[in-house]
């Protein structure tokens, strides 16, 4: 049995042929070799099943979302076309990509909250991109990328090199430095990454800031060759959103125009405070009021944001979220971007004088909110539908006694169609629970009566829920009776099951303070 074994061990590992041996009358089966992924404008076409697989293949991937049938996602292909083409030459280690979110919504997860918009992926990485916000020009893409990826500035050892950085632009920023490692130095680098717009140098010699008479860490603002802001830098007193809110307000003038265009920048600039002038730029009253409005502009030092809303252009919503009428023209409105509170100029006159008293109650903090309301109609509640107004707002939502549902409406001209078509459905909601002691059914309309934080485009819905401990509840499913009633049910039943099952999966949860009426109890 041992002898056997000797000969047949060699056996068994030489006896057969091996994996690797092919006959020659044989071929070896070969690999499937993955398509490539469709270009177009020298951008990779992604979709959904091939969107990881571009990750992992490209080091850096620059990507635009967008909507296909939007004029703004037109208008910005355009550019981000021209910014992939020269990126090619400029940058081959980055590749571009786009994707149209219409019919790629599960691309839409990529932390995006608005369309077009680009995202920048490093390392294969999907979580965390760089958002490329505010960037809306070929030139400024290619230089943002850049930034990212090398130095955000250039360093400047002579005043010829300076003279080259301030004079190659119509902005530039110079940063003048005793030694380049300091907090100051890293929050100048920081804030040049993300204000393409513009050249950035960085001076730390000595005779160079001596001929500038620079003798301290400061931030120069130069407008066609010439400084129009000295900021002197200390370190933990300034920072990146400081630098760049600063900077960018030199990106526009005294007074913008708004539109699709203008928008983003108008957004982008940080300056918490905007004002806009409501006009009609074509009619013989509006040189002298414009003239006053830049003058009022000039008084601000860019502590308020100057916007001119032209009622001849598309409206683009901007009419509606201020319920401006025609006949109310013209007119003053301040917006706080933080708390979305709005204000109205109290004198109806646009002098000088009533702007800059304005502007200087809403930096003080003494504006008056805009008290828009009807007048509260005597059959208000007599419908199965209930209609309360401004003045009376908050004593029907907040009836910690009842549950109310309530539409926001707008019935402005524009947008006013998907209100009313909607309308019967709302109707029969309330003769369904019109005889629920507990349940209101309401609607209001925002183009008369001011609340705030209702966003953009009506329909909205809120469900103001009975009982002390519960919060708003913000309605986003769809515009059908049974959609509607379904929703109600549910609410009831989380009430009674308290803490059985999430009462708000698949809606959105709203703080009771971001609904604010100004009421006038009567």
């Amino acid at each position: 049995m041992k002898t056997h074994q000797f000969f047949l061990l060699p056996f068994f590992f030489t006896g057969f042929p091996s994996a690797d041996s092919i006959s020659p009358n044989e071929t070896r089966p070969k690999k499937a070799k993955l398509l490539k992924i469709k270009n177009e404008n020298n951008a990779l076409l992604l979709k959904k099943s091939n969107f990881d697989r571009a990750l992992k293949e490209t080091k850096y991937l620059l990507v635009e979302l967008y909507v296909s049938l939007s004029q703004s996602s037109q208008n910005f292909s355009e550019e981000f076309a021209e910014a992939a083409q020269q990126l090619k030459t400029a940058a081959p280690r980055i590749q571009s990509g786009k994707t149209d979110v219409t019919y790629q919504p599960d691309l839409r997860k990529v932390n995006c909250q608005e369309f077009p918009t680009v995202k920048f992926f490093v390392d294969g990485s999907r979580e965390d991109p760089i958002d490329c916000k505010g960037v809306r020009q070929a030139s400024a893409f290619i230089t943002w990328v850049k930034r990212r990826t090398g130095p955000s500035t250039v360093l400047i050892n002579s005043t010829d090199e300076a003279e080259a950085i301030i004079n190659a632009d119509d902005l530039a920023v110079t940063g003048f430095f005793k030694e380049l490692h300091s907090d100051s130095v890293e929050i100048f680098c920081e804030t040049a990454r993300d204000v393409p717009e513009m050249p950035f140098g960085m001076i730390a010699s000595e005779d160079v800031c001596a001929n500038y008479g620079i003798q301290k860490n400061t931030l120069v603002v130069l407008k066609k060759g010439k400084p129009v802001h000295n900021e002197v830098l200390e370190d933990d007193r300034q920072n990146k959103l400081d630098l760049m809110r600063l900077i960018k307000n030199f990106t526009l003038g005294l007074v913008t125009e708004y539109n699709f265009e203008t928008s983003v920048k108008i957004f982008d600039v940080l300056v918490e405070n905007h004002i806009l002038l409501f006009a009609p730029t074509n009619q013989e009253m509006f040189s002298a009021i414009y003239e006053n409005y830049k003058s009022a502009a000039a008084n601000m030092n860019a502590k308020i944001m100057f916007a001119l809303v032209d009622i001849n252009e598309p409206r683009n919503g901007v009419f509606e979220y201020f319920r401006i009428r025609e006949v109310d023209v013209p007119a003053v409105r301040i917006l706080n971007l933080t708390s979305e509170a709005m204000y109205k100029m109290p004198a109806d006159e646009v002098t000088v004088e009533n702007l800059k008293e304005v502007c200087q109650s809403e930096l003080n903090g003494k504006a008056r909110l805009d008290p828009s309301s009807e007048e509260i109609p005597e059959d208000w509640d007599k419908m199965p539908v209930k209609a309360p107004v401004g003045k009376n707002f908050n004593r029907t939502v907040f009836d910690k006694t009842k549950t109310v549902f309530v539409s926001l409406l707008c019935f402005l001209s524009v947008i006013s169609y998907d209100c009313r078509k909607f309308l019967p459905i709302w109707d029969e909601l309330g003769e369904r629970y019109e005889s629920h002691t507990d349940i209101i059914i309401a609607k209001t309309d925002v183009t008369a009566n001011y609340i705030l934080s209702v966003g953009l485009t009506p329909p909205f819905f809120r469900l103001f829920p009975a009982g002390p401990d519960y919060q708003e509840v913000s309605y986003a499913g769809e515009h059908t009776l049974e959609a509607f009633s379904e929703f109600l049910e549910e609410q009831n039943e989380t009430k009674a099951e308290a803490g059985e099952k999430d009462p708000f999966a698949g809606i959105k949860e709203v703080s009771q303070k971001e609904t604010v009426i100004m009421e006038k109890e009567v």
